[in-house]
Order: C-alpha cells, then sequence, then structure tokens
C-alpha cells in the first residue's frame, strides 16, 4: 500500500499512517490482553504489524484503539487485532473498524473479507459479517505456541 489514508468519523481519527502508531500499548495488549496472541514476542508482533495494513484510531491526541487487516488487496482480507483501550470502550469506537476498514481504496473490492471473533457476533453482523457459507470448504492449521517460540 502506497502513502496513507485518513479520515474522520464521529469525532475520531482513523489513520493508516505507521509512525502515529503506539507500537508498545498494542504489543502490550496483544501479548496481556488478547485472547488470540497472548504471550506474542514483541519481534513477532512487530512483524504482523509490517506485514499488515495498520489502523490507528485517535481521539483527544491520544491513541484509543488498533487493528489491522491482512490482505492480498483483491480476493482475501481479513480483519485482525481490534483492540480498544478500557478508557474508550463502550464509546462505539469498535462500531467504526469494519466500515472504515473498507472505505480505504485497496480494501473496499475485497471479494472475502473474514474476521474471527469470541464475542461480538451480534456486532459484526450489523456490517455484514455472517458465518461462513461454505464452512465445509475452510480447514486450518493451527499452532498456539508459534506465538511464543
Amino acid at each position: 500500500m502506497h502513502g496513507h489514508h485518513e479520515f474522520r468519523e464521529g469525532g475520531l481519527l482513523f489513520s493508516t499512517d505507521r509512525t502515529q502508531l503506539d507500537v508498545e500499548r498494542i504489543h502490550a495488549f496483544l501479548s496481556g490482553e488478547s485472547y488470540r496472541v497472548r504471550g506474542i514476542h514483541r519481534e513477532r508482533g512487530e512483524r504482523s504489524l509490517a506485514n499488515s495494513i495498520c489502523f490507528g484510531v485517535y481521539g483527544d491526541g491520544r491513541q484509543l484503539g488498533f487493528a489491522r487487516v491482512v490482505t492480498d488487496h483483491v480476493g482475501f482480507a481479513c480483519l485482525a487485532g481490534v483492540l480498544v483501550v478500557p478508557a474508550a470502550r463502550g464509546q462505539g469506537s469498535a462500531r467504526s473498524w469494519s466500515p472504515s476498514c473498507r472505505r480505504i481504496p485497496t480494501c473496499s473490492g475485497v471479494c472475502r473479507f473474514l474476521l474471527a471473533t469470541r464475542d461480538a457476533h451480534g456486532l459484526c453482523a450489523h456490517y455484514g459479517f455472517a458465518p461462513l457459507a461454505a464452512v465445509e470448504r475452510f480447514m486450518e492449521r493451527y499452532d498456539p505456541e508459534a506465538l511464543s517460540r
């Protein structure tokens, strides 16, 4: 992706400018609080950021949230690593992630946009996400120990 994209929505700034990211805060959340990548080593977390489109959400001059999109820009995208700092939870910033991520040109026309969630199915459904249409076609190779090696 060339350059970065920024737009405002509901008083929040969404930006793909990596220089604004609070990498320390992102790593602390992902390694200590996230249920998906708890225990991830800093180097691996930074590598995931380097290979993704990263979105920061900012309000009152500070980073309130983060998400990343892994994509080939045509057929596949996956929203991952979504975080909202505790002080900003329940104020609607998470509701803007999916529509905001799909506003940038490289993600707007992607054929299959996936995400995984433990507890936000209703919220995600509001933005067009649904259970896999052909779950029998999807497989995974899961190695949770890979994150901490």
